[in-house]
């Protein structure tokens, strides 16, 4: 359970992380905004003040063109500040995406094949607790185990290894179960 809490941790900070790293890199489309911003600004003022020349007699139509198209080269301006906000969002978005998708490759690799051979020995032991006799070797296993394990087991006046031995079922049952933790599972 400590493996699994540790690698959805580690999952939770490599996204949080990644975020984090998107929201850095996203600091550098500021400049874009202001771009687009001052280009927008610029059209805006050009094209009014074009509309206004366009009103003076005689030689309102020769001072609008000018302003036009310095208006239109504002427009430019302010596109070439969107263009530059959607080149940072892009590799915002890809590096947050490598991040996430590369850390979370490397957690499972380090974490799920240790994880399904602990489900298959898991699915084998309580198969063995099943089968025919199986308790009796899952007894035997404690036995042969570290003798801290045993300290939950009540000893008979002949000892442990002797009731095994005489198939005293309460001793079997017992020694069993101490198996069955010793292998992280619950009688």
């Amino acid at each position: 359970m400590l493996a699994d809490l540790i690698a959805v941790v580690l999952v939770v900070v490599a996204v949080r992380f990644a975020l984090a790293v998107h929201d850095g890199i996203m600091l550098l489309a500021e400049p874009g905004r202001k771009v687009e911003d001052a280009g927008g600004s610029l059209a805006s003022g050009l094209d009014g003040a074009g509309d206004a020349a366009s009103k003076v007699p005689l030689v309102g139509g020769v001072l609008k063109k000018p302003l036009q198209s310095a208006a239109e080269a504002g427009n430019g301006l302010s596109d070439a500040g969107q263009s530059m906000q959607d080149v940072v969002g892009r590799v915002a978005d890809l590096t947050a995406w490598v991040l996430i998708v590369t850390s979370v490759a490397i957690v499972l690799a380090l974490w799920l094949p240790p994880r399904v051979r602990w489900i298959r020995r898991s699915a084998r032991i309580r198969g063995l607790l099943d089968a025919p006799g199986g308790a009796d070797l899952l007894a035997l296993r404690a036995l042969t185990g570290p003798v801290k394990d045993l300290a939950s087991v009540s000893v008979p006046p002949q000892g442990l290894a002797d009731a095994w031995r005489r198939a005293d079922e309460q001793v079997i049952r017992d020694l069993s179960q101490v198996a069955l933790r010793q292998a992280g599972l619950s009688p």
